[in-house]
């Protein structure tokens, strides 16, 4: 499960990552990467050494409740084990694709690990 502190929730806070940060698209997800959080200027700043911080977007077109919710609940748990491998000021967006729905845990993992490769490798080039 992800700490309070490391989730991102207010809808301003996905937009900034979305509109500003890198993109890597895989077969079952979409990762929004931003890694310079923005001054926030409403609700007041974020502490720069809270920690990275994630959030999920699991639209219907995934499917009905009962499967976005199974969808979210492996996100969660699969970027709460990944969470070390992003610098403290770091904000990433997860967004599912419909194909993410017939995915199990082991196809979502590898699509996450290979989408932080690709955003965080260019961050260090």
């Amino acid at each position: 499960m992800l700490p309070a502190q490391a989730r991102l929730r207010r809808r301003p806070e996905f937009t900034a990552v979305v509109r500003s940060g890198r993109r890597a698209g895989r077969p079952t997800l979409v990762l929004h990467y931003l890694s310079e959080r923005p001054v926030a200027r409403v609700g007041g700043p974020v502490a720069p050494d809270s920690g990275p911080r994630a959030g999920f977007v699991v639209g219907k077109t995934v499917g009905n409740s009962v499967c976005r919710h199974r969808v979210t609940r492996q996100l969660r748990h699969l970027v709460a084990a990944r969470l070390d491998r992003l610098p403290a000021t770091a904000d990433l967006v997860v967004r599912a694709r419909p194909e993410a729905a017939g995915a199990d845990s082991t196809a979502l993992g590898r699509d996450l690990d290979r989408g932080l490769d690709r955003l965080l490798g260019a961050r260090s080039s």
